[in-house]
């Protein structure tokens, strides 16, 4: 047969598909199409249980949200094995019957804070998306510390001030931003909203605001920022993963972005904590070999420590770097010692996905303020976790945070109404920030100090040990 002829694949029925649910014969539907995907099975990133969950049936709904489009032609042309075969559904009068209120959404403008908003979202998304978005580790008490660590802190107005002038501008990293609000990295947007992370970057566009693309986006940092205005900035979270060829293959096609001004290292997630909620559903439909039910798989290294990784990480980029995961004031004193290459740190607790008890950024922005408070002046510190209110916001700014980001609300946002909905959200905590800052007699973002908050009922939680930086090994410290 002449190499130019084209072989006309037949059609697959169901029943054929489902036999091929091993290892030894995988095959799996997407958009319409039969694959024999039992090559992947011994590199795929998210581990062969990935796609012998799935095997068998059509996975277009699971793969769809989270992978970016093209992903299908790295497969090898013989793997598309034919069309499916649609089988017919009975339809009746009862499937076609939806009442007016069942079908009936809330306008966005209606919805007045994040928790309404989240509300909205958890009615629309699916179970098993609502689980991966909402889920945190053990008892989720991190979590919920998040949130109650900025309801222990007061406010502190002043009164006959003028004012009927605010300006939330800010820098992040020498970047102009219009507001002290940005998005945290927050993995798979597509299982919200079919607009994903291109819905977030257009949402931060309108408002000026920082978008930190997480590595795990479900479309490819080129798809997200292709539209983007010029003057938008974008940071790109960076997970060092056991494939060390990846990882630089990733940071230089990122670095050649100009959107993307700064590399986030994400080093509060190691190692995979134990998300109750999020298991609940990967049990379920966890694929059996051999009778065992298949463990998750967890391709981020564990081995990075402070002067080989960041000497490694300096070498394939020209862009700055910031630590995401700082979380005592003793990682934040050491992040100083490698500037100006590392030219801020991110105080976040993964969301409290990680280390359950593990303490609110609110926290160690405090013990920074308590023990080394000179990293302030060398570092840009970023907090996000928990944030639900501008007076949260207006809070984390007066103790030295240049920027506070939301990660869950965003995907929240997608999931109550797609771009709009992170639109609502952007409006509400930067309205909500801007009248606490008039509302304690303060024009601008860099005029917030600790003088404008009480943190007395949080001092008894605050590490109170000794900061011995003698005792601070050397080897950690370093210049890039």
């Amino acid at each position: 047969m002449a190499g130019s002829e084209r072989v006309e694949l037949k059609p697959i029925a169901p029943a054929e598909v489902r036999k091929h649910n091993t290892p030894e014969s995988c095959w799996v539907t997407l958009y319409g199409n039969v694959y024999d995907v039992t090559g992947l099975l011994p590199t795929h990133p998210g581990g062969s249980q990935a796609i012998l969950r799935l095997a068998g049936r059509d996975a277009t709904e699971d793969y769809d949200p989270i992978h970016p489009p093209g992903t299908l032609n790295s497969l090898k042309p013989e793997a598309l094995l034919g069309p499916i075969i649609i089988e017919a559904k009975e339809i009746t009068k009862e499937t076609l019957s939806v009442s007016p209120e069942e079908n009936a959404s809330p306008s966005l403008d209606s919805l007045l804070n994040l928790d309404e908003i989240e509300e909205l979202a958890t009615k629309n998304i699916k179970p098993k998306s609502w689980a991966y978005y909402y889920g945190a580790s053990d008892d989720q008490l991190t979590k919920a510390l998040n949130t109650q660590a900025y309801r222990s802190i007061l406010l502190r107005p002043r009164v006959f001030v003028d004012c009927s002038r605010c300006d939330m501008s800010t820098q992040i990293l020498g970047n102009r931003l219009k507001v002290p609000v940005f998005v945290s990295p927050a993995a798979a947007a597509r299982l919200a909203h079919p607009s994903g992370e291109r819905g977030i970057a257009a949402a931060c566009a309108k408002f000026g605001a920082l978008y930190i693309i997480s590595q795990n986006a479900s479309l490819t940092p080129d798809d997200i920022v292709r539209d983007a205005p010029q003057d938008q900035v974008f940071g790109w979270q960076l997970y060092v993963e056991k494939d060390n060829a990846k990882n630089e293959a990733n940071i230089a096609r990122v670095s050649k972005l100009k959107a993307i001004k700064f590399i986030v290292l994400t080093l509060d997630a190691p190692f995979p904590g134990k998300r109750e909620i999020d298991e609940r559903f990967k049990y379920q439909e966890a694929p059996v070999v051999n009778g065992v039910k298949q463990e998750q798989y967890w391709g981020t290294s564990s081995m990075l420590t402070w002067k080989k990784t960041l000497e490694w990480l300096a070498r394939q980029t020209h862009l700055p770097i910031v630590l995401k995961g700082i979380q005592t004031h003793e990682d934040a004193f050491i992040a100083s010692t490698f500037a100006p290459r590392v030219r801020g740190i991110l105080l976040s607790n993964h969301g409290g996905r990680a280390l359950d008890t593990a303490p609110p950024a609110v926290h160690t922005l405090l013990e920074i303020r308590k023990h080394c408070p000179e990293v302030f002046a060398k570092l840009d510190v970023l907090v996000d976790g928990g944030v639900k209110r501008g007076t949260d916001v207006v809070k984390a700014l007066a103790l030295g945070a240049k920027g506070v980001g939301v990660g869950r609300a965003a995907l929240w946002g997608l999931g109550a109404g797609g771009q709009g909905g992170v639109e609502r959200t952007l409006q509400i905590l930067t309205e909500e920030t801007e009248t606490a800052m008039r509302l304690l007699g303060v024009e601008k973002v860099h005029d917030l100090g600790v003088a404008h908050v009480n943190t007395k009922a949080l001092e008894s939680q605050i590490y109170d040990g000794p900061f011995e930086r003698s005792k601070v090994p050397a080897h950690t410290w370093g210049k890039l």
